[in-house]
């Protein structure tokens, strides 16, 4: 997490309607030179200010396409630290991206370091020195842009919880050189070992917790924290799919008894259908009807019929604006668990921190402008490329305003 200084006192004291009115003047006053993003998971009173909303990978691709058609200088990306990293990346050195409070980063991100990857790298080539295995690294795009250039200098891709399968499925064939006579591959997935075992198990590997004694399990934990992963040199050699100890804050917090619990409360009322992230754990998502993107849920949830009930894991911001318009519907939509499911580093960019930094861009400031090296960049554009050359992923026309819920691409 980096330090963000505090906020001069003027920001802090103003109420929310002089806020929001100083916040719509300063995009007045930059016109075309500013673009706002905000991710699905912001809270409302900063989301009714992007210019436009969704998921961190489209959302960059949407803004980059954007910028590029207004002209635009300055992006103000409502999200956290990977996603604007993201956004330096795909948009040209002509424009300047700005993450509103720095200290909003993400745990999931932060559980995977680029010396750690490095470690891994190291320690799974002795452990397969000799055999005819190709390690094949994928990372989810919730992580850095280190990470992301570490896995396209290896020669593997980003994915998103919408194509992580195809994504998958490039790289048990190689990736990008096709496999020599007895080649196997391993995959290393990182940094959320959740969407990685998910995966690996909609694509008929055994996990560790479907495992049994007759038949070994194909994924295996890697903990960056312990020596060669907490695994021995057999068991890397045994794994198909080593997962990343890295997880989601929010969707950790999603449990089996969630889904038993919101079933038997509407047991009597014709039942509820349970939709889930795959970013929750094995337990829920088997347990869960369904489970998807975040794009998946959205799309659903819209074209339910009316009438139905629906328990939704995943972020409670997101979940409450798609309850807000369902109800409109006669579509009853509630949060699986009634725990404080909610992404507590976005929930640091706020609208104080939002208008302070249009003031310094209107003033001629750069505020917390998020650079990435040339370099890095260059190695985490492979990454991206060869996600959307592999998982039959296209890019959208953008979707302006902020009160829509349905991104086009999501991760």
């Amino acid at each position: 997490m980096l330090w963000q200084p505090a906020l001069p006192d003027r920001y802090l004291r103003m109420p929310d309607e002089d806020l929001a009115a100083a916040i719509r003047a300063r995009k007045a006053e930059l016109g075309a030179r500013l673009l706002v993003l905000g991710h699905h998971y912001q809270q409302d009173d900063v989301v009714q200010h992007a210019d436009l909303t969704g998921d961190s990978l489209k959302l960059s691709q949407m803004a980059a396409d954007e910028a590029r058609r207004r002209g635009s200088e300055w992006i103000v990306f409502c999200g956290v630290h990977f996603m604007a990293e993201t956004a330096d990346i795909l948009t040209d050195d002509s424009v300047r991206v700005v993450l509103p409070d720095l200290s909003a980063g993400c745990s999931m991100a932060d559980m995977a370091q680029f010396d750690q990857a490095v470690e891994a790298w190291e320690s799974i080539a002795r452990a397969v020195r000799g055999t005819r295995t190709r390690v094949v690294p994928i990372t989810y795009v919730n992580s850095s842009a280190a990470i992301k250039a570490f896995v396209g200098e290896k020669g593997g891709a980003c994915c998103t919880s919408s194509n992580a399968a195809e994504v998958f499925d490039w790289a048990l064939a190689g990736g990008d050189e096709p496999l020599g006579d007895g080649e196997e591959v391993k995959i290393l997935f990182l940094p959320d070992q959740h969407l990685g075992r998910n995966t690996a198990k909609r694509k008929g590997f055994v996990t560790e917790f479907d495992a049994t004694p007759g038949r070994a399990a194909d994924t295996a934990l890697w903990d960056p924290r312990r020596p060669s992963g907490g695994l021995s040199a057999e068991a890397i050699r045994r794994a198909r799919v080593l997962l990343w100890a890295g997880h989601c804050s929010v969707h950790k917090l999603f449990r089996p008894e969630h889904v038993e619990q919101v079933r038997a409360l509407h047991a009597s009322g014709g039942g509820i259908t349970v939709m889930v992230h795959p970013e929750c754990s094995q337990d829920v998502v088997d347990l869960a009807d369904r489970s998807g993107s975040t794009e998946h849920i959205i799309r659903t949830i819209e074209e339910a019929p009316a009438g139905s009930r629906w328990a939704i894991g995943t972020e409670v911001h997101l979940v409450n604006r798609l309850a807000r318009a369902a109800a409109e519907r006669g579509v009853h939509v509630r949060i699986l668990s009634d725990c404080q499911c909610l992404c507590t580093t976005m929930y640091r960019i706020d609208p104080q921190h939002l208008l302070w930094c249009l003031d310094g861009i209107a003033e001629g400031r750069a505020p917390n402008v998020i650079h990435v090296h040339p370099d890095a960049k260059a190695l985490a554009r492979r990454a991206l490329e060869r996600m959307l050359r592999h998982s039959g992923a296209s890019g959208k026309a953008p979707h302006a305003g902020a009160a829509a819920p349905r991104p086009a691409f999501v991760d």
